[in-house]
């Protein structure tokens, strides 16, 4: 059990009958009426995020997940298989468990949290940047870069995102995994 005083970036909450990890929380001390925590909530099963609002001092169920790290082997019929670096052990897990699969590449490191007291996988979670080659993107104009403009990009992996106007066919970049944006160029 927690209280509200707990709460940090990646607790892993049991809230309505499901696993919860909070993403933002702000402790809010109004000048009347008593204080409160809102929360952003997200699903662990579905990705959903929600927000909530908690009373000051409430008590909340805290569920023990272990991060472990792994490496991306290949996908099959079954879903996406991972090895785990120390031990050799082997997990399958399926598409919905995978957020952001289409930007995960041959050997790529991700971490999968694990349920401490049932040893079940809940998610895999990919590192916050990946470096991506673009495979095929439209030449962009000349001149046209009196505006941040950006243009569509297809990487490696088979994820489109959106790129700017500079960039070519077989440059390599950074991707945020959160939102599929262009962060950089990588040399």
């Amino acid at each position: 059990m927690a209280t509200t005083a707990d709460f940090k970036n990646g607790l892993c909450l049991e809230y309505n009958g499901d696993l919860y990890i909070i993403t933002e929380f702000q402790h809010v001390k109004p000048g009347k009426g008593p204080a409160f925590v809102r929360t952003k909530l997200r699903n662990i099963k579905t990705g959903k995020v929600i927000d909530n609002t908690f009373n000051a001092g409430v008590k909340v169920t805290t569920a023990r997940v272990e991060q472990r790290p792994h490496q991306f082997l290949y996908k099959d019929e079954y879903g996406y298989n991972f090895m785990n670096n120390a031990d050799f052990e082997q997990v399958t897990l399926p598409e919905s468990m995978v957020p952001f699969h289409d930007l995960l590449k041959d050997g790529q490191e991700v971490t999968i949290l694990f349920h401490a007291e049932t040893e079940q996988p809940l998610t895999a979670e990919l590192p916050p940047f990946v470096e991506l080659m673009v495979t095929y993107t439209e030449p962009g104009l000349r001149g046209d870069t009196a505006t941040n403009t950006l243009k569509p990009a297809t990487v490696e992996t088979g994820a489109r995102i959106q790129v700017p106007l500079f960039i070519e066919q077989d440059t390599k970049i950074r991707v945020d995994t959160r939102d599929y944006s262009y962060v950089e160029r990588v040399k």
